[in-house]
């Protein structure tokens, strides 16, 4: 079988807007024979990568449409400064519903003013019917929870800004 038919090339190039639109950096799929690892760096030449990879699944005797890069965004003279700058963000690792504490009417995992430490259980996303304990990948104090009780996350999505310490 090859897990590489039109339809999955097209899912592929859908997938990778996705992701470049979403701005993830990096993305991992496992299904059965179908392995899928995409890593997305700063091209140093605009519409190079996407394009390449467009190129090699054409030249494999699949229909693709070329891909192209996004134009850099301008510079702004004077950006107003990002109240986010030298925060963590937590990010999704998964799509699912976010819940910000162990049960409904529970305390919270966490609160903007908490500390928490690397590894530390930080909230759950439902998916699929099962419940993912999502732990803190840097340990700092809570600033901003960017998702309320019961919202749908996508992956990547920032969950909590932590300012690191």
């Amino acid at each position: 079988m090859n897990p590489l038919n039109p339809e999955n090339i097209e899912d592929l190039k859908q997938l990778i807007d996705f992701l470049k639109e979403n701005q993830v950096g990096e993305f991992e799929l496992n299904r059965g024979d179908l392995k899928v690892w995409l890593k997305f760096t700063q091209p140093e030449v605009p519409g190079k990568g996407l394009s390449d990879l467009a190129s090699l699944l054409s030249g494999a005797g699949v229909p693709a449409q070329a891909a192209s890069a996004p134009a850099a965004p301008p510079v702004a003279p004077e950006a107003p400064e990002d109240p986010n700058a030298g925060l963590h963000i937590v990010k999704s690792p998964i799509v699912g519903t976010y819940y910000g504490s162990p049960s409904p009417g529970a305390s919270p995992f966490v609160a903007p003013g908490d500390h928490v430490d690397k590894g530390q259980v930080i909230c759950i996303v439902e998916a699929m019917k099962l419940m993912n304990e999502i732990e803190s990948d840097a340990a700092g104090e809570i600033v901003k929870c960017f998702v309320s009780n019961g919202q749908p996350i996508e992956f990547g999505q920032p969950l909590f800004s932590v300012r690191l310490g």
